[in-house]
């Protein structure tokens, strides 16, 4: 994968989780719960797509600039976008989507529950 950095880089998000959904094989990585980003492996285990979370627009727009982005590998099309996990999008594009993704869910949950993953009172 050409983006080794991702988990590392997801991880360290207050509130982030991660677990692995086996009937997809799939490392999820969620927020309150919810999911905002995905490594999506093939029968060997390997990355072949990272599925986030993105404003159907902005999606749209990022897929007119890229063709290694798609509308969402086995999501809503609308709403999430995977990014081909050899691809040519530049690092700190990624980056900016997966800050991106994870504001969009954090900012889906309650207040209260916004306040607790943050830790604020």
């Amino acid at each position: 994968m050409k983006y080794p950095w991702i988990e590392e880089y997801l991880m360290g998000k207050t509130g982030v989780t991660k677990d692995l959904q086996a009937e997809w094989n799939w490392i999820r990585f969620q927020i309150g719960g919810k999911m905002f980003a995905a490594i999506c492996l093939d029968d060997n285990d390997k990355p072949y797509y990272i599925t986030l979370k993105l404003e159907p627009m902005e999606g749209d727009f990022w897929r007119k600039q890229y063709e290694d982005i798609i509308p969402g590998y086995y999501m809503n099309k609308q709403h999430w976008n995977s990014v081909k996990a050899d691809g040519e999008v530049p690092d700190d594009i990624l980056r900016d989507l997966l800050d991106k993704a994870y504001r969009i869910v954090l900012g889906s949950l309650s207040k209260k529950k916004q306040k607790e993953i943050l830790g604020e009172e």
